[in-house]
């Protein structure tokens, strides 16, 4: 195949790899958007049995309370009241969150649920400062029940049970599709459990006449419920403030895009919490010379890295930039192994040996030699030596000559090459290059069939 100014087959693959990757992000991005509503419709609907089943219990505790004359079961329904309008804030929050996008929406409304894990927690606080009123009141009074309380201890036990497994399953959704409010809910359930066994503890206690315990019990739980929604309160305001709540995201997520072939430094990595998902910006930087589809396709391969790899990540945005550092890794054939003063080989894939070489600002530091042990292949040297040194990320190589194939394989991983007169000493191409006296390769030396025995 002979070489001309056209387009050769190896570079309209490298477009057709880029659309290839364009795809798989754009459908990759499309089924997380289905799969997210997916998870938030199964959030919606734990939170509407949660909901139906607080609400029998609510009613049955205060019918109970009221016929009993049990005051603490009266002011355990009180609360499984709030529970009730926290659920019901819980569900909302979680339908709005699942609406489509709309003009006035782009972002969709993922913060509603942010927003009513606000308000649950608000009320799990106001349900604290009842419970302490509920506490106080129960220390300086007295009750003195005639028979025991067999229908208000039932109630009671049959909330727990009851109490028990709405948490277990609010939790397990909630973590499974990161809801904020799902997982406030929970906690606050699991509280209820033991809210409820103060209130058992406190009728058994009330009919043996020993109500002293029973209000200091119940104040210390309502300081423990009222830490909880202040908590809640306090993570919902930052996420609405889009504060940084995920630092060990935030740094896997750099050095994980950092190690991605091409890109020489990652920084302003931003993680936006949305509701139950999150929203990532960062910047990355690569080589100034590099072409602009292929700074699109690096920017690509890392935010289609990203969707695949965390769940809860619902977009990506990636800013590419030239890098500023001036620092660059080179490799450069050479007949023999000394130092700077090594001498450039005439071809890329028959040289014995490879020197890499890091180059500064103004410095030279030898970084390594490679020994060549493909020398003695029939077909394609070249190529397996790219795929040896590949992992020094090199950006520079310089050669007197190279063939087709390895040369499009080089510019695929964002390697500039040089040419380098065969016979020079490392040491004097470094400083034609240093000089600006050095030209840049463009195009292949020779065809892929004049080095298919070598490369």
């Amino acid at each position: 195949m002979q070489l001309t100014d056209g387009p050769s087959i190896f570079s309209m693959n490298v477009n057709k790899d880029m659309f290839s990757i364009g795809q798989t992000l754009t459908e990759t991005m499309g089924n997380r958007k289905e799969e997210n509503v997916k998870e938030l419709k199964k959030g919606q609907r734990i939170a509407f049995i949660a909901t139906f089943v607080t609400f029998m219990l609510a009613v049955m505790k205060g019918a109970i309370g009221y016929l009993f004359d049990s005051k603490i079961l009266i002011a355990d329904a009180f609360h499984s009241g709030v529970d009730l309008l926290a659920i019901f804030a819980c569900w909302f929050g979680l339908w709005m969150a699942s609406r489509k996008k709309s003009a006035r929406f782009p972002y969709g409304l993922y913060k509603a649920e942010t927003l009513v894990s606000l308000i649950v927690g608000a009320l799990i606080a106001w349900a604290a400062i009842e419970l302490l009123q509920e506490g106080y009141y129960k220390l300086s009074s007295v009750t003195h029940p005639r028979a025991f309380p067999v229908l208000p201890v039932t109630a009671s036990i049959i909330s727990i049970i009851a109490a028990y497994f709405i948490a277990k399953k609010e939790k397990a959704v909630g973590t499974a599709i990161n809801s904020q409010s799902l997982i406030a809910k929970a906690s606050e359930t699991f509280l209820d459990i033991f809210i409820s066994l103060v209130v058992l503890t406190g009728i058994l206690l009330a009919y043996a006449r020993i109500p002293f315990i029973e209000g200091f019990i119940i104040i210390l739980i309502s300081l423990l419920i009222l830490k909880l929604g202040i908590k809640n309160i306090w993570t919902s305001l930052l996420v609405l403030m889009d504060a940084n709540l995920d630092p060990e995201l935030q740094s896997e997520i750099e050095e994980k895009i950092n190690n991605i072939y091409g890109v020489k430094g990652v920084s302003e990595v931003r993680i936006r919490q949305s509701g139950p998902l999150k929203m990532v910006e960062c910047k990355i930087a690569t080589s100034p010379s590099l072409s602009l589809y292929k700074a699109h396709e690096l920017a690509d391969t890392a935010e289609d890295f990203i969707m695949k790899n965390y769940k809860h990540i619902e977009s990506v945005f990636i800013h590419v930039e030239p890098s500023r550092d001036k620092a660059v890794s080179a490799i450069i054939p050479v007949k023999d192994i000394n130092g700077l003063d090594s001498i450039v080989h005439g071809h890329f894939g028959r040289a014995p040996y490879f020197i890499i070489v890091r180059l500064g600002t103004d410095n030279t530091e030898i970084e390594d030699f490679y020994y060549n042990e493909f020398l003695h292949e029939t077909k394609h040297a070249g190529i397996k030596v790219i795929k040896a040194v590949i992992k020094y990320k090199i950006d520079v190589l310089f050669t007197s000559r190279i063939g087709e194939i390895s040369f499009y394989m080089l510019k695929n991983n964002f390697v500039d090459i040089y040419k380098a007169e065969e016979g020079l000493s490392v040491r004097e191409i470094i400083g034609r290059y240093r000089n600006n006296q050095i030209e840049r390769i463009l195009l292949p030396t020779h065809s892929a069939e004049e080095a298919q025995a070598g490369n």
